[in-house]
């Protein structure tokens, strides 16, 4: 009965759609006998790797912590990345689940999550929020959304050692990860190469996690003329930043905790100036001009504020960038 325990306990925990095995290519078996073939001569592990396939077969990648001012383009490949990865990190969350395991999560001292396991807990919190809450949703604080997002987080300690008071953070990082998944179908499925607006069905590789009359409404919502000039205005703010981020899907905390490493430092963090500039430096380490003298005129204004005035680095940064 072990198989059939674990069958029927991935069912009710994914139960958005229901798990249906396909049927053989040769053979056309009824509503009776696909049960029969879900549920008998399977053992645990190859109920959970076909549950999986069958589930995750359409998502083609992950999004990871990457930085919001991203182009349409690179957003786009940043999503399709973290959905596909996204099958991998399911299956090997589910096998450890089975075994009673959990997994370790840290924190940096900004309480940023870090490595281990930050990129493998980001990846799976975009799969909880795309199968607990719709596309649809217009407002992240809306109470229409509670019991989604209890599912998300009572998921998240099913399988990571993690505190209650890193709820927020979790469920902030859904947020982004449901609206970079909108994104994606925006840019994906309802525009041309030149960004116009096409007519476009319901994707069928995605028909399992969202219903036709969702999909109906979230085309809608798309093409109405408001969120066009929001839409319009972002883009043009993004596509040429100041300072342009160059660490690719590497956010500040995982950067951070890289550079303590390599330098072995026993501090906890960086001067935010000096991990500003860390992050705006290309491959080839050079610093433009720009990205240099907001550093220098941090390194200056530190030194002669007084230390009443310099309650951290940050502080220091948006002075400089004349940001609140």
């Amino acid at each position: 009965m072990g198989f059939l325990s674990t069958a029927i306990t991935l069912y009710y925990d994914y139960s958005r759609p229901p798990f249906v095995l396909p049927p053989s290519p040769s053979s056309s078996p009824s509503p009776s006998s696909a049960a029969v073939f879900t549920f008998t001569g399977l053992s645990a592990s190859t109920v959970t790797v076909h549950f999986l396939l069958h589930r995750y077969r359409h998502l083609e990648d992950k999004m990871a912590n990457q930085d919001d001012n991203h182009d349409a383009s690179g957003s786009r490949n940043n999503v399709e990345k973290e959905i596909k990865r996204g099958l991998t990190i399911m299956k090997s969350i589910i096998r450890a689940r089975d075994k009673g395991e959990k997994f370790e999560v840290h924190w940096s001292a900004e309480d940023q999550l870090i490595e281990p396991n930050d990129s493998m807990l980001a990846s799976y919190i975009g799969s909880l929020v795309r199968q607990h809450i719709p596309i649809t949703c217009d407002n992240w604080r809306s109470p229409e959304l509670k019991v989604g997002k209890e599912k998300i987080w009572s998921e998240i300690q099913r399988s990571f050692h993690i505190d209650e008071s890193r709820q927020k953070y979790c469920i902030q990082l859904a947020g982004k990860r449901l609206r970079g998944f909108r994104s994606f179908l925006s840019n994906k499925f309802l525009k041309d190469e030149e960004g116009n607006f096409v007519e476009a069905e319901r994707p069928m590789k995605y028909a399992e996690i969202i219903s036709a009359e969702e999909w109906d409404n979230f085309v809608a919502k798309r093409r109405n003329e408001k969120f066009h000039e929001v839409s319009d205005k972002n883009r043009k703010r993004a596509s040429k930043p100041a300072y342009p981020y160059k660490k690719g899907r590497t956010g500040y905390a995982r950067l951070q905790q890289r550079i303590l490493a390599e330098e072995k430092s026993d501090a906890t963090s960086l001067p935010e100036h000096v991990l500003w500039k860390a992050a705006r430096v290309g491959k080839d380490g050079a610093v433009v001009e720009a990205v240099q003298n907001v550093y220098d005129e941090c390194e200056t204004l530190s030194q002669t504020l007084p230390s009443t005035e310099v309650q951290d680095c940050r502080s220091v940064l948006s002075r400089v960038l004349n940001v609140p």
